[in-house]
């Protein structure tokens, strides 16, 4: 159980940190003007991925091996939503972050704000993943 366990650890990190993004870093972003929206934005995001990416395959790794231990159908779930993350961020976000990580500050603008406000859309869905994994691998991890 102890790798039912890591992955939940994993999933509540990754829906944590996700959830903090939507909930506060995201509103409080969205104050500044557009120039410092970008500005803060562009930093944050490549912190953010370079914690998130890992989380979700470290989840998605150890959900898999207590799914092939257990045959608990919960960590197979958390481990498929740990994972899905991934594709959703190179085929439903990336275009977003690409023309965010093309923009200079200086030429930031109504458009700029506009797709920042998008990829919060977007970043929710992570969230949710997130937090589908979380609820999966607590219902696995639940004595029987």
């Amino acid at each position: 159980m102890a790798f039912g366990h890591l992955a939940l650890i994993a999933a509540a990190i990754f829906t944590g940190a996700a959830l903090y993004v939507n909930v506060a870093e995201q509103p409080a972003r969205l104050l500044l003007d557009d120039r410092a929206l970008l500005t803060e934005w562009k930093p944050s995001y490549k912190r953010g991925a370079a914690m998130q990416a890992p989380l979700a395959l470290l989840g998605c790794l150890v959900g898999l091996i207590a799914w092939w231990r257990t045959s608990h159908p919960g960590f197979l779930i958390g481990a498929v939503a740990m994972i899905a993350p991934w594709p959703w961020t190179l085929i439903g976000i990336k275009p977003t972050n690409d023309a965010l990580l093309a923009t200079e500050p200086d030429r930031a603008g109504p458009r700029t704000r506009a797709l920042v406000v998008k990829w919060g859309a977007l970043h929710g869905v992570r969230t949710a993943l997130g937090a589908l994994a979380t609820v999966a691998f607590l219902w696995a991890c639940m004595p029987r």
